[in-house]
């Protein structure tokens, strides 16, 4: 089943935000953890839903950010300041990237870009969206087990997708938290967004793949429950996999990186729903996917 709308896909797990930027509410007995940093304009959304589902925000301890990119830290600024308690937990290579001002300059610029994009500068004044300096309290490695009191969550290094790039497994539910590592999820097929390091993305879709999943929570569009969630991870290998020939085939014809990236850019546009990304992150994506495979690293 695909849970397309913010509400409980299980008794401890609650979706947030919307089916573009979702974030999740991990439920622990007497202790939730957050997981997920969303896009700036959804912050209004999680406030409502918080309220409406009856959340306790002193209850929350914690936030996971899963990788740095800035539509996956859009919200943990404004968070932190209306929950000064909670830990902000990320790899240590997310914790050097967000040090730098330069990437906070860029998270800020891109959230804010979107915004106007969306018309809701007063929104953002309303509620006082500010990127201040993300710092990280916790920096978490593989094989460590962060608590949400008598739920447990297993952290996986899966780089490939970004060089800072964790998952989280919570045993008890059978539920990978895995972000953009394990492929972006469009319709019925599989964006493979692979733009770190093709060879380490496939890795990690194969290590995550090994544990026992029944639910699978995206941070684009929606969560998998049943069927869904458990053959996630194999769609998104065979997605790969296919991706990866199409680059080497692009490539192998033009030997030129320009010429196959504006031609594969042009081929997903096509597929690809209005919202999804901005065309220019999409070409830099697929500009980037192709360099590795050409072994321009």
């Amino acid at each position: 089943m695909i849970i397309e709308k913010p509400g409980f896909v299980t008794d401890r797990i609650l979706f947030l935000g919307r089916k573009e930027s979702c974030v999740y509410l991990l439920k622990g007995a007497e202790e939730f953890a957050l997981l997920g940093g969303g896009l700036a304009y959804i912050i209004p959304d999680i406030i409502k839903q918080l309220k409406s589902f009856n959340i306790e925000e002193k209850k929350i301890k914690r936030i996971i950010i899963l990788h740095s990119h800035f539509d996956h830290c859009g919200i943990v600024s404004y968070f932190k300041r209306r929950w000064p308690w909670v830990s902000i937990t990320a790899s240590a290579r997310a914790k050097e990237l967000l040090d730098k001002p330069e990437v906070m300059e860029s998270i800020s610029s891109l959230n804010q870009k979107i915004l106007t994009e969306l018309g809701l500068e007063q929104q953002d004044k309303d509620i006082g969206i500010e990127f201040d300096r993300i710092n990280i309290d916790d920096v978490v490695k593989e094989g460590d087990i962060l608590s949400c009191d008598d739920l447990s969550m297993n952290v996986m290094e899966v780089p490939g997708h970004s060089s800072c790039s964790i998952a989280i497994f919570v045993p008890q539910e059978k539920a990978m938290f895995a972000s953009d590592a394990g492929g972006i999820p469009i319709g019925d097929r599989i964006f493979t967004a692979a733009n770190s390091n093709f060879d380490k993305y496939q890795e990690s879709l194969q290590k995550m793949a090994r544990h026992e999943i029944e639910i699978y929570l995206t941070e684009h569009f929606w969560a998998r429950t049943g069927s869904d969630g458990r053959h996630f991870l194999q769609k998104s290998m065979d997605a790969a996999m296919e991706t990866r020939s199409i680059l080497e085939a692009s490539y192998a014809k033009t030997k030129d990186i320009k010429k196959s990236t504006k031609e594969i850019t042009d081929t997903v546009m096509e597929w690809v729903p209005e919202g999804f990304m901005p065309k220019e992150i999409i070409t830099m994506v697929i500009g980037q996917m192709i360099r590795f495979v050409a072994g321009l690293k």
